[in-house]
């Protein structure tokens, strides 16, 4: 049978060498680190020639440790060596020249600096789940906080799935007459769900959760703007096909938000879920301030016509002051409010995946 050299393709870290070796459906493996500081590589398998013997040998640049860690698959061998001492080679081999069948492993490839970048935030990890670890058995009280979370999240949860189902199986049986009766049908469980959302703002004033004060205050507060003040108090717009798009596009949002913060009270992660928490906000949430603002501009000429909450003026001045006036401010802050939500919610989505890149790397 005729021998010949595979395929090697080789990257590097400060403490480790790491081969692929291009055979498929390997067998018989004879793997070594010889006295000369010399890999020896054996082994029947499919490569570059078909089914056939393939070796080859490799003298390091420096010493390794005899030690061997070897995977065979169905398409690789992949082999792993620690450096006897950590540091950065200049190249894999000895000799000057590179083999023919050596290329490097573009896919595992770092240069010096982004390798000491990885290894400079895996120490950083290390220090940071030591310092957690720490945090936690000092807090006696975190299972009760984490029970707090898990059934504030669980009940918020259940609450907008009510609704999102609700209006759903409403729409698939009426189509488009469900619009108009939306506000009557689901009202109760929105009001309940969002007199418990200012528990939101609260708790990182208490520090119970990390997330920012402000992008919870802002978020809260402009939908209890379109619940009470635009929906509840005003019987003209509790019948118009907005409440449909206004309801249905946060309890679309919501049904996938809560679910992940409750999973992330008992330690536990969905991929799909978290994928679905940091990117469909990226079409909801500005379509769901678009049908917020719908609404405020639809309210506007009932409140000038009503007077509802307009502000009287001095007796030189005569009249009052239309509420409309305070909802056309609010329309540019509501707007202002969505750059400010939309920056929060895209620095977490980037900071979230790449933290999972590099654990993946």
């Amino acid at each position: 049978m005729q021998i010949l050299t595979p395929h090697v393709y080789w990257a590097q870290r400060h403490s480790e060498i790491f081969l692929r070796v291009d055979l498929s459906d390997a067998k018989d493996l004879d793997i070594s680190v010889q006295e000369n500081n010399t890999l020896q590589f054996k082994a029947q398998g499919h490569g570059a020639k078909g089914d056939n013997e393939y070796k080859f040998s490799l003298e390091f640049r420096e010493p390794v440790r005899t030690e061997i860690n070897h995977k065979s698959t169905q398409r690789q061998v992949d082999i792993k060596i620690r450096k006897q001492e950590e540091r950065w080679w200049d190249r894999l081999t000895l000799q000057e020249k590179k083999p023919l069948f050596l290329a490097p492993d573009f896919d595992r490839w770092l240069d010096e600096s982004d390798a000491e970048m990885e290894l400079q935030a895996k120490e950083e990890e290390k220090i940071n789940k030591i310092s957690v670890e720490s945090r936690v058995r000092k807090d006696p009280y975190l299972g009760l906080k984490r029970g707090y979370l898990f059934m504030y999240n669980l009940v918020q949860f259940l609450g907008f799935s009510w609704i999102f189902v609700n209006m759903t199986v409403r729409l698939f049986i009426l189509g488009q007459d469900s619009f108009y009766d939306t506000f009557h049908t689901t009202a109760d469980m929105m009001y309940f769900c969002q007199m418990m959302a200012v528990l939101e703002v609260i708790n990182p004033l208490l520090g119970l959760v990390k997330t920012g004060f402000f992008p919870a205050m802002i978020q809260v507060a402009g939908r209890n703007v379109i619940l009470f003040v635009i929906f509840g108090s005003l019987e003209e717009m509790q019948n118009k096909p907005v409440v449909f798009f206004v309801f249905y596009l946060w309890s679309t949002i919501e049904i996938f938000r809560y679910p992940f913060y409750m999973l992330a009270c008992i330690s536990t992660e969905w991929k799909l879920l978290t994928w679905l928490r940091y990117s469909l906000w990226i079409p909801l949430y500005p379509l769901g301030v678009l049908a917020e603002a719908v609404a405020v501009i639809q309210s506007l000429a009932i409140f000038d016509e009503t007077r509802l909450f307009s502000v009287p003026l001095p007796a030189l001045l005569g009249g009052s002051l239309s509420f409309s006036y305070t909802l056309q401010i609010y329309l540019v802050l509501m707007f202002l409010g969505l750059f400010i939500n939309f920056r929060h919610l895209y620095k977490q989505r980037r900071r979230r995946f790449r933290s999972r890149k590099r654990k993946v790397q």
